[in-house]
């Protein structure tokens, strides 16, 4: 994935408004619908500029806008329970990367927003590493397919005991059968590391069922992988149906 030149970072409310200024590129709103706080964690490709300046704390209800250049790539997830000192170090149950700004990804398992941009975007929602809440995605302002990706059930509630996370008594995030049990075939590694040779397993069958537009392992793209062109994207965390 080739990124284009360092871009300046904006961070602004979802109320306010560019105050004239043109933005090029892609808009991306990140919008917590969850009942408590979520930190955002944002990822970039290939040394591409780095959003919200890799993570931020989200109130319930509140929303950001992230503008990117066209050829950005990158991903966006969430963390829960995140707890950081004034010098932004800290820890999270899910998604955690050790600092309120992430410098690299989340610890899975984690529900992942991906996207590479260009003349024609693509972007899809991936529960490959995982699961721990649900997440949308919705073009706007867009040409050709541009349709809706997303994970809106509860893959917690469902999630078999031996990928279950717990917190207590509950289950705060579902494990991807790679991260459980290390075996190429469930990794997709080694001798099954093409898409004749890995094949859904009974667990990536369970986040498929659960999620039909979401990415269940490795070689899922035929249903899972979405395009669009000139889209801005609302990203929506504990997203319902």
């Amino acid at each position: 994935m080739e990124v284009q030149p360092r871009l300046s970072l904006l961070l602004l409310p979802l109320s306010l408004f560019f105050l004239g200024a043109t933005v090029s590129g892609t808009v991306f709103t990140l919008e917590n619908h969850c009942s408590y706080p979520v930190w955002p964690g944002t990822l970039s490709g290939n040394g591409a500029d780095v959003l919200g300046d890799g993570g931020f704390e989200l109130q319930p209800g509140a929303s950001v806008q992230l503008p990117a250049q066209t050829g950005w790539s990158g991903r966006f997830w969430a963390r829960t329970g995140c707890n950081f000192d004034d010098s932004g170090n800290g820890k999270c149950a899910t998604g955690d990367c050790g600092k309120l700004k992430c410098t690299g990804g989340g610890t899975p398992p984690v529900t992942l927003a991906e996207f590479t941009l260009g003349d024609k975007d693509f972007y899809d929602v991936s529960l490959v590493d995982g699961y721990n809440v649900g997440l949308g995605i919705r073009p706007s302002g867009g040409s050709g397919d541009c349709r809706y990706a997303g994970c809106t059930a509860d893959v917690n509630a469902q999630c078999p005991p031996e990928l279950q996370v717990k917190d207590g008594d509950s289950s705060v995030a579902c494990k991807s059968a790679c991260a459980a049990f290390n075996t190429t075939e469930f990794c997709c590694s080694g001798d099954h590391a093409t898409p004749q040779t890995c094949s859904p397993s009974e667990y990536s069958k369970i986040f498929k069922s659960a999620c039909p537009s979401a990415y269940s392992y490795a070689y899922d793209d035929a249903t899972s992988t979405f395009t669009c062109s000139g889209s801005n994207y609302l990203i929506t965390f504990c997203v319902t149906s």
